[in-house]
């Protein structure tokens, strides 16, 4: 029978170590979210300049999203077992890469390397996902679903920044130079990765299953229904998030409004989810992870319903920027303290990443179904009537989901 070690055993590293790792962490987080989430600013300057169709454009980030899913399994078992700076600094290099050639991409197929391989895979290796996983080893249980809401917030923040920056620079020098000026400042990440170095054995918190290796946990997972059932569920948050990021400017644009609205609608929806993530870290502590998921994504379906059957102006925008933006990453922490609470946190890099791969398939079909059948149509609403549907059945999914160790035996009525 398995030896398992405390879970919430107190941690040996120093404060002042432990803090270097989260305000580093954090940063990378704000840095690698920031980028990809504005580039729907450039679909239609881009589009228009190249003479592409809409769809084109969501392709190569519909591309991005896949590779960026199927990247995330495979860095975090490297950074499980090699570290979790390495991968990041990989990862900065290769996303810095992948922003500079989308300027001078002269085609759609260099369009679909640049801004969909490359920015894929180096979001794969420099996402928030290593950098919760790097948490992890080093944060006592109890403590986790915090920490986890102030890395995912730290990306929020990313995204609320980077959006005015992007416009900014888009208005000043153009998108081509705006890309340019994007990918150098991905190589801070690089020289943030040194604070988190170290592998999942050498973190100050033990894993619950001692010798248990990697191939084991990955099947041990799979076995389980609640594990199963947390990666059905987290495909529909990259679906929302995917469209709504890659889409919202070119509807608003649509509807005749202000351009300069998308941009503060991403801005907004940034500035809200830091709040929403750092107030689903308390929450996750304190009460029902499944059950609050579930709540996440009926309200979710709540604001997008009202959204699309309210006529549009910019306060109607505004307002549903911060409602979906509480909703937009609060998934993130309850989701990855659950994988941590189930298997422990020595292969949380892995598994998170299969999650997360799953929520990359969403994101894959949230933008490119958003191009296609606005190609074909003229219109978003079929997808926006999607992700309504999509919403409830995440709410069901979530509900069933056991708090609990993956190996810890399931009460009888009786008991």
């Amino acid at each position: 029978m398995a030896n398992h070690s405390q879970p919430s055993g107190s941690s040996s590293v120093p404060m002042t170590a432990l803090w270097l790792v989260i305000v580093c962490g954090c940063l990378i987080s704000l840095l690698s979210f920031g980028p990809r989430s504005i580039l729907g600013l450039f679909l239609v300057p881009m589009t228009e300049t190249q003479g592409w169709s809409r769809e084109v454009f969501a392709l190569a980030l519909a591309i991005q999203n896949l590779m960026w899913g199927l990247g995330q399994p495979v860095a975090g078992a490297i950074a499980d077992r090699y570290g979790s700076a390495r991968v990041l600094v990989f990862g900065g290099f290769v996303y810095a890469g992948g922003l500079v050639l989308m300027a001078w991409a002269p085609s759609p197929g260099w369009l679909h390397l640049s801004a969909g391989i490359m920015v894929g895979l180096g979001m794969a290796a420099a996402s928030y996902s290593i950098v919760l996983a790097a948490f992890g080893r080093r944060v006592p249980e109890e403590k986790r679903p915090l920490i986890f809401g102030l890395g995912t917030a730290a990306g929020s923040m990313g995204q609320f920044l980077f959006a005015p920056i992007g416009r900014a620079f888009i208005s000043n020098y153009g998108w081509e130079q705006a890309l340019v000026l994007l990918g150098v400042l991905m190589l801070a990440i690089p020289l943030l990765a040194f604070a988190l170095r170290g592998r999942s054995d050498q973190g100050a918190v033990a894993d619950y299953i001692e010798g248990q290796t990697l191939t084991q946990a990955v099947r041990q997972a799979f076995a389980h229904r609640s594990y199963v059932l947390l990666v059905v569920g987290f495909f529909v948050c990259g679906f929302h998030l995917a469209f709504i990021t890659a889409h919202m400017p070119a509807y608003l644009d649509d509807l005749g409004l202000d351009p300069r609205l998308g941009a503060w609608s991403l801005a907004l929806i940034g500035l809200f989810n830091i709040v929403g993530a750092l107030a689903a870290g308390v929450i996750s502590s304190r009460y029902s992870k499944p059950i609050f998921l579930a709540l996440i994504y009926l309200a979710r379906a709540v604001f997008i319903a009202l959204f699309v059957f309210t006529p549009a102006t910019p306060l109607t925008v505004l307002l549903f920027s911060a409602g979906i933006g509480l909703l937009w990453l609060s998934t993130v922490p309850p989701t990855s303290a659950l994988v941590a609470i189930m298997f422990g946190p020595k292969y949380m890099a892995t598994l998170m990443g299969i999650v997360f791969l799953n929520h990359q398939i969403g994101a894959f079909l949230g933008v490119w179904l958003g191009g296609r059948l606005y190609d074909a149509s003229g219109s978003y609403d079929v997808v926006w009537y999607l992700g309504i549907a999509l919403a409830i059945f995440a709410a069901i999914v979530h509900w069933p989901i056991r708090e609990a160790r993956a190996d810890a035996p399931i009460a009888s009525p009786a008991e």
